[in-house]
């Protein structure tokens, strides 16, 4: 499948990482989500119904990136694409990606992170 829904650049502030200061104080992190969908038949029928709602997409990464605090982003993007497969029927894969910009590393870096790719398991196999 080509179709494709994406949201890039999800700006949450957490309480996600390895080192006691990143649990007390936080930092910005960014999220981005691939939805894989079949949009053909939103297409043509130009209805909500017949797709996944953005804005509930975006809540539904929001509240699970929140809900919990992290040690590793690897954890945090895997329980996110879990969640939005289970919450979303029509989706049948979902990429996360979390950009960690502050992350304590001893270097000039423009970005670090993790990618996710997570599919929707087949039942009738």
């Amino acid at each position: 499948m080509t179709d494709r829904i994406f949201i890039k650049g999800l700006a949450l502030h957490a309480y996600h990482g390895v080192m006691a200061y990143e649990a007390k104080v936080g930092q910005s992190f960014a999220i981005d989500l691939e939805l894989e969908i079949d949009l053909s038949a939103a297409a043509r029928s130009d209805k909500v119904m017949d797709t996944v709602s953005y804005d509930k997409v975006v809540e539904c990464a929001s509240q699970v990136f929140r809900a919990q605090r992290f040690r590793l982003i690897e954890a945090a993007a895997g329980k996110v694409a879990d969640a939005v497969l289970a919450k979303f029927p029509r989706v049948s894969a979902v990429t996360v990606t979390i950009h960690k910009p502050h992350a304590p590393i001893a270097a000039t870096f423009s970005d670090v992170g993790v990618t996710l790719l997570r599919k929707r398991v087949d039942s009738r196999s």
